[in-house]
């Protein structure tokens, strides 16, 4: 088994990328776990194909010029004084949000990238064959997400814009790193975690009713994936010992501080506020300012926030302790988060999509709604 993997069951056990020849082993053929099963049969009734209009249509018009896809009061940048000012135009205000969204959707688009790539990685190191089937099938669904966003993009915009700096050097830093723990927690829980709360946000507020489907077919599999991310972090975290619960504590802290920071980047700030002729140092001023009168102890609010479910994902995870707990509950209610249930707001946005799929895949046939979060 390769080094680092900290490995507390074996079913999360891998070996050296480059380690085929183990793979071969005669025994491991007749081992395999069966905490994947489920999820792997759920496949069938969450399947759906983004080249075929019969589940999305991504020809299905919507006004960019005249409408915007979100409201403006869920855009607080056009709270601040210099932007308000200066941005007075309605055609130009739904100019800010439509680009914004842009910005939004092709960061999804480069994170399922990442989700993709990271997936298949998993297929060559896991050792266990109902956890390298369970990761060649999220593979699989990773794809038809990147095909999925790509269209909707190119639909609405033509192309996407670069992924942000802070994004792109977390995705290359988890999918590259050769330790198994750190592909789980930072892809499984943090950036699905912050997908989840990303999908459910639009999936509420999205005017654009072909983005809302999107929303949720995508939600459809990816509450499946996070569940993968829990089922290691049962197995694994009640089992490490002080210096490993620190070594992983510190890479969950460190994954969450960049995806928190990420849209933060002062070059990302630039290019957004350069495409409206805003001066990028009055929008931080303004920003500054705003920090410094808001009520030290605010936190994120509201179930769809989507920090909020990304930090819920990792509490309920068992991955924020006393020892890390300052860092998170500078942003959260930790207390709130805890007495809250074991479900996400994406599973029931999750269910009512299984229960549109099957309606296509099985119409002929009466099937019970798989639940994600069981």
């Amino acid at each position: 088994m390769a080094d680092g993997n900290i490995t507390k069951d074996v079913m999360y056990g891998a070996v050296a990328p480059d380690d085929f020849e183990s793979m071969l082993t005669l025994d491991r053929y007749g081992e395999r776990t069966t905490a994947f099963d489920k999820i792997i049969s759920a496949t069938h009734d969450h399947f759906w194909d983004p080249l075929d209009p019969k589940y999305i249509d991504f020809s299905e018009p919507f006004d960019l010029e005249n409408e915007a896809m979100m409201p403006e009061e869920t855009q607080p940048l056009l709270r601040l004084p210099y932007i308000a000012e200066t941005l007075t135009d309605p055609k130009e205000k739904v100019r800010f949000i439509n680009y914004m969204q842009l910005r939004s959707f092709s960061s999804i688009l480069h994170g399922e990238q990442g989700a993709l790539n990271l997936s298949a990685s998993l297929c060559h190191v896991l050792y266990d064959q109902g956890a390298q089937e369970y990761a060649a099938n999220q593979t699989r669904e990773e794809a038809r997400h990147v095909t999925a966003f790509a269209k909707y993009i190119k639909a609405r915009w033509g192309r996407p814009v670069e992924c942000g700096a802070a994004l792109k050097s977390l995705l290359v830093e988890i999918i590259e790193a050769p330790e198994v723990y750190k592909k789980i927690v930072g892809m499984q829980m943090l950036v699905e975690g912050l997908a989840m709360g990303a999908f459910a946000n639009g999936y509420r507020y999205n005017r654009d009713p072909l983005a809302r489907k999107l929303f949720q077919l995508v939600m459809t599999d990816e509450a499946f994936h996070h569940k993968f991310g829990k089922i290691w972090a049962d197995r694994t975290v009640p089992h490490l010992t002080e210096a490993e619960r620190n070594q992983v504590e510190d890479w969950t802290a460190h994954c969450a501080q960049k995806l928190l920071f990420d849209r933060g980047d002062p070059r990302q700030m630039a290019e957004i506020f350069g495409e409206f002729g805003l001066d990028p140092e009055r929008v931080v001023a303004d920003i500054v300012q705003r920090r410094k009168e808001r009520d030290p102890n605010r936190k994120f609010k509201g179930e769809t926030n989507v920090f909020r479910v990304l930090i819920k994902t990792l509490l309920k995870g068992g991955l924020i302790t006393e020892r890390t707990r300052s860092f998170y509950a500078m942003y959260v209610d930790l207390e709130e988060l805890a007495a809250e249930g074991e479900r996400m707001i994406g599973d029931d946005i999750a269910e009512d999509g299984i229960r549109y799929l099957q309606e296509i895949n099985f119409k002929d046939q009466a099937r019970p709604v798989t639940i994600a979060a069981e």
